[in-house]
């Protein structure tokens, strides 16, 4: 089998003896964010994350399987890869840890007040807080329940948060005390202490948050948000956040990077940082063993093979 791999998967000489062995003809190309010029309609599998911006998929007439190295399929032609009956691989479960720790993170963050300690701190100045507030007993809502919802769940859940979870499918996990579908944002939304967006971005989800969902948000709340900026109405958000009622901890934005003149970067009652949740030393194993075990699999039942497809509201 032909297959192209993209720098978007970093591999050892070993590791790609080991891909060889799984595959056979394997095509290595660095930069998968431009145009390239080589025939690509000779490959059947492609490993890859953005390439599909910028290469059209129709060019690729032998392909029958596509493995993602992110969880989201936002940046793939999904409409194209049914109708042409392609199985698609996301990688999902590979980031789920290290973005549920950085939820928790930033909920502590905000309960425990350590931008007031850490600012104190380069002032030399030695001042209580008597303000703080715990997660115990909190309400938190955590809007896309799939792996990462799940691992995010664990986490609040041990630290005696009421969890609910918001999907288009129904949850069962002893992690959560509540579930609400999609079309019942608006109850999951007033009572919640902390909400957490954990949904893959599709026609469904962009600006599912708009003004009415966000002017839902109880006042002292905090938003997390490190699926995709998409998901809320950054216009809308950045009037919401003006009256500083609410806080949010922002880790993806509509436009990336996110513009030096944007107002998100100067509110005290925002966090921002460079869609950096999701990385961690645990990663690269995990997502090579993944991609591994889906290509023997993919081997072994050529000829009937169908791989998931994942779209609409589910958690990623």
């Amino acid at each position: 089998m032909d297959i192209l791999v993209t720098g978007a998967l970093k591999l050892t000489n070993e590791e790609m003896k080991i891909l060889e062995s799984i595959a056979g003809n394997v095509t290595f190309l660095q930069d998968e964010r431009f145009e390239t010029d080589i025939d690509v309609s000779i490959y059947e599998a492609v490993i890859c994350n953005s390439l599909f911006v910028n290469n059209d998929i129709d060019k690729f007439s032998s392909l029958k399987y596509i493995q993602l190295t992110s969880a989201g399929t936002d940046r793939v032609p999904m409409e194209k890869v049914v109708r042409k009956g392609i199985s698609l691989q996301t990688a999902r479960g590979v980031y789920s840890i290290p973005m549920a720790e950085w939820a928790m993170c930033k909920a502590l963050d905000h309960v425990k007040q350590t931008s007031f300690f850490e600012e104190n701190q380069k002032n030399k100045k030695w001042e209580k807080s008597r303000t703080l507030t715990e997660l115990n007993e909190k309400n938190v809502c955590i809007v896309g329940f799939g792996s990462i919802g799940a691992e995010c769940g664990k986490r609040f859940s041990a630290f005696g948060c009421k969890v609910t979870a918001v999907d288009v499918f129904p949850v069962e996990s002893p992690y959560v005390s509540k579930y609400l579908n999609v079309s019942q944002l608006e109850e999951a939304l007033k009572d919640a202490d902390v909400v957490i967006l954990t949904l893959p971005l599709t026609s469904e989800t962009k600006g599912l948050f708009n003004k009415e969902a966000l002017s839902i948000l109880k006042e002292g709340s905090l938003l997390i948000n490190m699926a995709r900026g998409g998901l809320i109405d950054e216009e809308a958000f950045i009037d919401v956040l003006k009256e500083g009622k609410i806080y949010a901890a922002l880790d993806v934005f509509e436009t990336e990077p996110l513009s030096e003149s944007s107002p998100l970067w100067t509110f005290s009652n925002v966090s921002v940082s460079p869609h950096n949740s999701f990385v961690s030393d645990g990663n690269d194993k995990r997502l090579k063993n993944l991609i591994f075990e889906n290509l023997k699999t993919y081997m072994e039942r050529r000829t009937d093979y169908k791989g998931t497809c994942i779209h609409g509201t589910h958690g990623e």
